[in-house]
């Protein structure tokens, strides 16, 4: 097969030798991080400087919702300002990395029971361009996006993640982009820019932490029986879905830690993991 020959040059300088990229979910927050000079964006760039640098990037973003999962397929993706309200210095902000449309035809091929299709009208939404400006700000390696079918359960997009493994091989990094505890609803408006969690958010941010150390995956799918936390943490799952990708790509020699741990104006946390 001509196409996946040529993604084997395109990735071929890492050698599959058991050498995994790891895999990351980034808790994003406010749009403002994508401009900002903070602990949170700082530790974003320092990120890239501990792991190797990746031949592409894939971003599965809490603000791409689909029918069926979509992957951007295009030469260079569009920089999204997909929100409202915000100073206009952030919707100045064009972060011109380039696509990969044979990376993307190869990666729909790595899902067996699952029809991926190319997608060449989204982009780089603030899911995405607010978190990789940072870690690689000369916009100089591929980022694309896979989409979440948002009619399909978690099990199911946990299960689509494991698909997504050989990519680890091939020096590809996965990032799931969105936050544990996401609640807008409930944001205290008056601790917008400071570091307070409800302690309903604080309880269940340490479960997840102590599943996810454990490896104990099978309850963060079926959050919803975590209690009433849970559905205050969640009350819908489009910032908890990428989780569950980053945790679906764990092999079972990865470790496991936290970085950007902290809960903000009282329903948020920024609370990140770092798999392998």
């Amino acid at each position: 097969m001509t196409g996946f020959s040529a993604f084997n040059k395109f990735t071929g300088e890492l050698k599959e030798d058991g050498n995994l990229m790891p895999v990351l979910f980034i808790g994003h927050g406010s749009p403002m991080n994508g401009i900002q000079d903070n602990e949170f964006s700082r530790r974003w760039k320092k990120m890239a400087q501990e792991i190797p640098v990746p031949k592409a990037v894939l971003v599965v973003s809490a603000h791409w919702l689909s029918r069926g999962t979509r992957i951007t397929a295009m030469d260079f993706p569009k920089t999204i300002h997909d929100f409202g309200g915000f100073p206009q210095e952030l919707f100045n902000v064009q972060y011109n990395a380039p696509g990969n449309p044979l990376l993307a035809k190869e990666t729909a091929a790595l899902f067996k029971n699952t029809q991926i299709e190319m997608d060449h009208d989204w982009g780089l939404d603030h899911g995405t361009w607010t978190i990789v400006r940072h870690m690689y700000p000369e916009a100089n390696i591929p980022v694309l996006q896979l989409s979440i079918d948002y009619y399909k359960d978690p099990q199911y997009h946990y299960d689509l993640a494991k698909e997504l493994y050989d990519l680890r091989k091939k020096g590809v990094l996965i990032i799931g982009s969105g936050n544990m505890v996401h609640n807008l609803g409930m944001v205290a408006w008056d601790k917008l820019d400071s570091e307070f969690g409800f302690d309903w958010a604080l309880t269940l941010n340490t479960k997840f932490k102590e599943l996810i150390a454990n490896g104990d995956h099978k309850p963060l799918i079926n959050y919803k029986n975590l209690g009433k936390e849970a559905l205050l943490a969640i009350p819908t799952p489009d910032h908890y879905l990428p989780l569950l990708y980053t945790l679906g790509l764990k092999g079972s020699k990865d470790s496991v830690s936290f970085f950007n741990d902290k809960a903000m104006a009282g329903s948020l946390t920024m609370t990140s993991v770092k798999i392998g």
